[in-house]
């Protein structure tokens, strides 16, 4: 039977530019004949994951239960390796060891492109390494410097390498015993290039955030005076101007629960405790872009879990293809919330399915009939999650 976990919050930012475009201007995006604020889907995702590594400080995650992101992974393998083998020398055998599984390194110690790794990926790689010191050598090829293409480079360092150290790497990936069990890589998924067998399909996926109503860019000028100036001396000796709007964001993800049960290898609890972390984190968190100007540090004031099962992802982001309105004094999340429990009663009455909603509602919005109303964040995420369960 499958389950689909499905978040819906309306957040309801101050003034801020909280995600920029290459111009430094907040994103943005046309929607429903009207221009919209965006929060993009990666920079949400990025909040959730530094939700986790807040997490793991807190002892809810251990170390071996995330993953990181870098192109530092041969200093990652060497740290792992400290005591035990020399820095600079464990670093250089990493870069040998990883090229066997075309995994090669592009300048300065670093991988030709991000690798999301699990610790216990990490910790299973350097232990390979460790046990077959003496037979990772560099290929005639690398000590000679020829020159070839990276391509080539790639072909001859996978097909010179020793057969058992190359299958004891790639079976440190993904791994039942030694790899594996990264929460936020079975969550949000991960794509090597070069090893497309290691890949992960992500459990959960995330939309990218709008607006419920219409927007337009504003401008902040500012200006800078120099402290040590005499003061006689008129005028800003540093000026400028940063982009910003105001806006209500409609926030939707769905968690595949069936998917991330297999992604985590059936281990049920880590399974739970993935679930509810990032169902806080895409409560709690937010973004920190441009945060240091504006502090607009808005939690979200309506929320809906909804529990689902045998049943296609729903997004209820159409109950704002037409933009919001709000008159005098009325709240702009309030109308965003009623408009959004409107929309997911009709489509429930016309597309049915089995689901649960349990909903946090901090607004005085009319939504009878759209979910079970919870009193507090701990009371949401413990009845989302059971429900998830049963």
């Amino acid at each position: 039977m499958k389950t689909l976990i499905e978040i819906h919050a309306l957040q309801n930012f101050a003034p801020s530019n909280l995600n920029r475009d290459d111009s430094g201007a907040p994103k943005d995006a046309w929607f429903g004949g009207t221009r919209r604020a965006r929060i993009s889907s990666q920079c949400l995702k990025r909040a959730v994951r530094e939700h986790f590594a807040h997490k793991k400080s807190d002892g809810f995650f251990s170390s071996d239960e995330l993953a990181v992101r870098t192109k530092r992974v041969y200093q990652a393998i060497a740290d792992s390796l400290k005591g035990k083998r020399d820095g600079a020398e464990a670093a250089a055998k990493a870069e040998i060891a990883l090229s066997y599984i075309k995994l090669t390194a592009s300048e300065a110690g670093k991988s030709q492109y991000l690798l999301f790794l699990g610790q216990r990926e990490i910790t299973g790689l350097a232990g390979v390494i460790d046990k077959h010191w003496g037979q990772i050598l560099p290929s005639k090829e690398e000590a000679e410097e020829t020159g070839k293409k990276k391509g080539n480079k790639k072909k001859d360092a996978a097909a010179g390498a020793p057969k058992e150290v190359k299958e004891q790497l790639e079976g440190m990936l993904n791994d039942k015993k030694a790899g594996g069990k990264a929460v936020d890589i079975a969550l949000f998924g991960r794509m090597l290039a070069d090893m497309p067998e290691k890949n992960q399909d992500a459990a959960c996926q995330v939309a990218h955030a709008i607006s419920t109503h219409a927007v337009e860019r504003e401008f902040d000028f500012y200006t800078a005076v120099d402290d040590l100036k005499p003061e006689d001396t008129a005028a800003a000796d540093m000026m400028g101007t940063v982009e910003f709007n105001s806006a209500c964001f409609y926030r939707y993800a769905v968690v595949d629960w069936a998917k991330l049960l297999e992604n985590l290898q059936n281990d049920k609890e880590l399974s739970a405790k993935g679930l509810r972390a990032f169902l806080e984190g895409c409560i709690v968190s937010e973004p920190s872009g441009k945060q240091n100007s504006f502090a607009a540090h808005n939690p979200p004031e309506f929320v809906a879990v909804s529990v689902r099962r045998n049943t296609a992802p729903r997004s209820l982001a159409n109950a704002f293809e037409r933009a919001v309105y709000t008159r005098r004094n009325e709240s702009i999340t309030k109308n965003s919330a009623e408009e959004l429990a409107k929309k997911a009663k009709a489509l429930r009455s016309v597309y049915g399915g089995e689901e649960k909603t349990f909903v946090l509602n901090l607004t005085d919005a009319g939504i009878e009939g759209f979910g079970t109303a919870v009193a507090d964040l701990p009371e949401l995420l413990d009845k989302a999650c059971a429900a998830a369960r049963e």
